[in-house]
């Protein structure tokens, strides 16, 4: 069964000076403009959404694989940061996570990490971006 989510823009004014509100299908808004995404601060930002949507996706994924390879997880925390460079577009996604997961050593950990970042579908989605997994820890 397919699953259809959306979210819209209402936009007003150029892009330097301009300002919008998001609204995701949930129906939580939030403020995006321009110098939030050049000069960081004040708005979410495209990527901030982005960041979140992979974050989301990649512990789905993860937790799915190590479930599948008989190692269910007790938690995971994972981060998404997702770089925006004026001119290129999105250039980078780096991920992290730090798990509790009984039964498996921290070599396993990342073998399964690494396997999860190139199944996770956001990461497949953004098959033109650099995406890297920047740490994966097991705690003890």
């Amino acid at each position: 069964m397919a699953i259809t989510s959306n979210a819209s823009t209402a936009w007003t004014g150029p892009l330097s000076t301009g300002s919008g509100t998001t609204t995701l299908g949930t129906g939580s808004t939030f403020d995006v403009n321009w110098k939030a995404r050049a000069e960081e601060g004040g708005a979410t930002t495209p990527e901030e959404f982005l960041a979140a949507a992979h974050a989301s996706c990649f512990a789905m994924a993860f937790s799915h694989a190590l479930d599948q390879a008989g190692h269910a997880p007790d938690s995971l925390e994972t981060s998404a940061k997702v770089t925006f460079e004026a001119g290129k577009g999105v250039t980078t996604s780096v991920l992290s996570v730090t798990g509790s997961v009984p039964g498996i050593d921290q070599q396993q950990f990342e073998q399964i990490a690494q396997q999860a970042k190139a199944e996770c579908p956001i990461s497949q989605a953004l098959a033109g971006v650099d995406i890297q997994l920047e740490s994966a820890t097991l705690n003890a």
